[in-house]
């Protein structure tokens, strides 16, 4: 019977694990060799929000960003990493997003929370906060 269980958990985690992994799998690869001002756009719009960023140089963030999109993706497409975990690396990836989308001007329309046309590319990212605690959710009542 857990075997049975195991396998349905399975089966219900794989849609979200696959689509949000080759997501983030592109996404790093696409910026692992970024060039100059490539690197130095993403750094700006990050500090702009997160001042603490603003220690590294923007082809060290590059990279860092590119290496945690891709660690996201492992976490996600790999079935021997339990599903809180990859879940939770999602989230707090995700949180970290929609942080830039809620603090950077310009992204929310005057006095709410719906997007700006600069703005939806970022909060669009709310549907991985929703995978990422629901893949948490999973994981912890899997075990139970």
């Amino acid at each position: 019977m857990a075997s049975v269980t195991a396998w349905r958990s399975t089966a219900r985690q794989l849609p979200l694990r696959l689509t949000v992994g080759t997501f983030f799998l592109n996404a790093g690869l696409s910026k692992r060799g970024a060039d100059q001002a490539t690197a130095e756009g993403l750094h700006q719009f990050a500090t702009t929000t997160y001042p603490f960023l603003g220690k590294l140089d923007a082809q060290q963030f590059a990279r860092l960003l590119s290496t945690g999109e891709i660690a996201i993706a492992a976490a996600l497409l790999l079935p021997v990493v339990p599903v809180a975990v990859a879940g939770a690396a999602l989230t707090a990836f995700s949180a970290g997003t929609l942080g830039l989308y809620l603090r950077t001007p310009g992204m929310r329309r005057e006095g709410s929370l719906r997007p700006t046309e600069q703005g939806t590319p970022l909060a669009k990212d709310v549907w991985m906060l929703g995978i990422g605690i629901s893949l948490i959710i999973e994981g912890v009542t899997e075990h139970r």
